[in-house]
């Protein structure tokens, strides 16, 4: 089924649904149209690679009462080192080159021979 049948039948039932699907329809196949290498769809293809420092900074800064001049950048600064030593490896992170290449502009992406 096509998603924007899957949209039209959603519109019955549910109609914020069915905007939500069409509004986001065209960022649902960046992936595919950018021809990004498949080991990194499914990195890419959720916002959590993003959100999880960003939630970890949240964490981390709650309780901060006082922000003096300066002092933001330097706590979320300090918050996110502290959360880097529990990022781990993206999954297919050996392809990142192709995704800069890209992102670049220089597509389509052909690997380099590693000297």
């Amino acid at each position: 089924m096509e998603t924007r049948q899957i949209a039209v039948w959603l519109e019955h039932g549910d109609p914020e649904a069915a905007r939500s699907l069409l509004g986001g329809l065209e960022e649902c196949f960046t992936i595919n149209r950018l021809e990004v290498p498949r080991s990194l769809h499914r990195c890419l293809a959720t916002g959590s690679v993003v959100d999880n420092p960003h939630s970890g900074v949240r964490s981390r800064t709650r309780r901060v009462c006082r922000w003096r001049p300066g002092m933001p950048a330097r706590w979320s600064a300090a918050a996110f080192l502290e959360g880097e030593k529990s990022f781990q490896k993206i999954m297919g992170y050996k392809d990142l080159w192709a995704l800069k290449a890209i992102l670049d502009g220089s597509q389509p992406a052909t690997r380099q021979a590693v000297a």
